[in-house]
């Protein structure tokens, strides 16, 4: 049953009047919307010439519409630049194509300031297909084009922190170059009736290597050799090679027993470096005392917590010159060193070796290269002599790749046959050989 009685809804009158706000807003014409339009507008005849602009532009430009209609086209409003691009790029393709859309240009105000602007374009065509009119819409780009600027101006800041950067590194380079190189021998010296030959292995070029070597006569007949590693890396590692190697050559003039040596090398590292910064490393000390006459040599070494020395022999054998218990030196304040004793006949060499080598990450499953994987690569080279073994684990090592991520000293000592001197001709090595496996 319906009740008639009751009154049909009204309308709400806040609604009503939200409405009628929104009406009033809402009535701006077609000629208010083109001449007040947040970008530009303007037609031109195809020649250029321009036929309608809109307030908007008018006001960025500083001219009147008087100036403007009828009087100028639009090539006009360009910078020489603009034009030129106008005349080569814009136009061609606004006839090929009928539209171009946010071609970059620059407008040129009335007070000589340049407008960055987008400018897309189509063409108005007649019933029968021809081209009449140029409708032309134009964004300001100013903002655009500061932020632009300032990505250029930041990219163009970070390429000369960058070039900087790597100057800076080319530089740090060569310093580490130079102070690496200071601490190995310049060349190594001619030893009658013996071939030496060494090699220095950097696995990395922005770090200083621990790993020194040297030989240098002792008397008229005997000649002191080390080799040896420093814990660490570095600057610090630096002077602790730097310190052991003087240290070394010092003591094996006073008293070239190898033990006596490497024992007054531990003294110095051992009083040099207490408390919280302790330094130590690794080092076989030896003597030798070539024959000529015989082709002979009679090695004394002592070792140091390091790897035992190889002696490859003429007839293709390698076997390790264990040295047991021989520890680190610097950690201890009295360890006990002890010697061993072997001669080296004609076409025999002794390799020293830094632990590089052994400890290369090899394969799939980065195992370890190990001393038996050496023994066994050596026993294959021993006939060559110091020079030609050397090569050979030149090439070795860079054949590790990155599986190499420790420096590695080679120093090779062999006895020449008096009657072929075959290897006796260099021994005097070249400089050692600086390389990277990066």
């Amino acid at each position: 049953m319906c009740d008639t009685d009751r009154e049909p809804d009204r309308p709400d009158s806040g609604e009503s009047a939200t409405d009628a706000v929104f009406s009033t807003l809402l009535e701006d014409t077609a000629e208010e919307l083109y001449e007040s339009a947040p970008c530009g507008y303007l037609s031109t005849l195809m020649d250029g010439t321009i036929a309608k602009v809109n307030r908007t532009l008018l006001d960025w430009l500083g001219l009147t519409r008087e100036e403007v209609v009828g009087r100028k086209r639009f090539t006009d409003l360009l910078t020489v630049g603009g034009r030129l691009y106008h005349e080569t790029h814009y136009a061609p393709l606004l006839r090929m194509q009928g539209k171009i859309g946010e071609i970059a240009l620059e407008l040129k105000a009335s007070d000589g300031r340049r407008l960055p602007v987008l400018v897309s374009s189509t063409v108005k065509t007649s019933g029968d297909g021809e081209p009449i009119l140029i409708r032309a819409t134009v964004f300001d780009a100013r903002q655009r084009r500061a932020y632009e600027n300032e990505l250029l101006r930041e990219r163009q800041a970070a390429e000369e922190t960058r070039r900087q950067a790597e100057a800076d590194r080319e530089r740090l380079l060569e310093a580490l170059s130079v102070l690496q190189q200071s601490l190995l021998p310049a060349t190594l010296p001619t030893v009658p009736g013996m071939a030496v030959a060494s090699h220095y292995h950097t696995a990395s070029l922005d770090r200083l290597g621990g790993d020194f070597y040297d030989l240098f006569p002792l008397d008229g007949k005997r000649w002191g050799f080390f080799l040896g590693d420093v814990c660490g890396k570095g600057p610090q590692a630096a002077a602790v090679t730097s310190l052991a190697r003087y240290a070394l050559r010092a003591a094996a003039l006073h008293d070239a027993d190898p033990e006596a040596a490497l024992t007054t090398l531990n003294t110095v590292l051992h009083e040099r470096f207490t408390g919280g910064d302790p330094r130590y490393c690794t080092a076989i000390f030896g003597v030798m005392e070539p024959d000529p006459a015989t082709g002979t040599t009679t090695v004394r070494i002592a070792s140091g917590g390091h790897p035992p020395a190889l002696v490859l022999r003429a007839g293709g054998q390698a076997d390790y010159l264990p040295t047991p218990g021989g520890l680190l030196i610097g950690v201890l304040p009295d360890p006990q060193f002890t010697s061993a004793e072997t001669v080296l006949g004609p076409g025999d060499t002794l390799l020293l070796y830094t632990d590089g080598l052994t400890e290369a990450r090899i394969g799939a499953h980065r195992e370890l290269y190990g001393e038996e994987a050496l023994r066994s690569f050596a026993a294959g080279h021993a006939r060559g002599g110091p020079h030609a073994l050397v090569t050979a684990l030149k090439e070795l090592l860079a054949g590790f790749g990155e599986g190499l991520d420790d420096d590695t000293a080679l120093l090779a000592l062999g006895s020449t046959d008096p009657a072929a001197g075959s290897d006796a001709a260099p021994a005097s090595a070249p400089a050692p050989v600086r390389e990277s496996t990066i």
